[in-house]
């Protein structure tokens, strides 16, 4: 049970580290790129597995659009952190928007990029 209570310790720590990134573009492409990547982690590890386990596709069609509404808002948030920073697209642009596709990506490219330009 503690394993359980010291990870969402860590969670919690996490997003009230997001809440300050609230002031900057780049601070705010980190958050929505870490609600964009738990949101794919929640929606493959959890509901699509749910929905081919039990025949029942409610739990993807709740999370579904849920996803799609932080994955629309990354990538405009990519484009117009891209476009402000002046961002060469075939450097730096690319890669973030391509994070956003493979699942943990957006993580590392929240580790290997965006943390360093804060």
């Amino acid at each position: 049970m503690a394993f359980f209570a010291a990870g969402a310790q860590a969670i919690f720590k996490n997003i009230l580290d997001m809440i300050r990134f609230l002031r900057t573009k780049v601070g705010r492409l980190r958050l929505v790129g870490f609600l964009e990547g738990i949101s794919l982690l929640i929606l493959l590890g959890i509901a699509v597995p749910m929905k081919y386990a039990s025949n029942d596709p409610s739990l993807v069609k709740l999370l579904g659009p849920i996803h799609g509404f932080f994955f629309v808002i990354f990538v405009i948030n990519t484009l117009s952190v891209g476009i402000e920073y002046k961002w060469k697209f075939t450097d730096i642009t690319w890669k973030v928007l391509l994070a956003c596709i493979i699942p943990f990506g957006t993580f590392y490219v929240d580790y290997r990029i965006l943390r360093r330009m804060e």
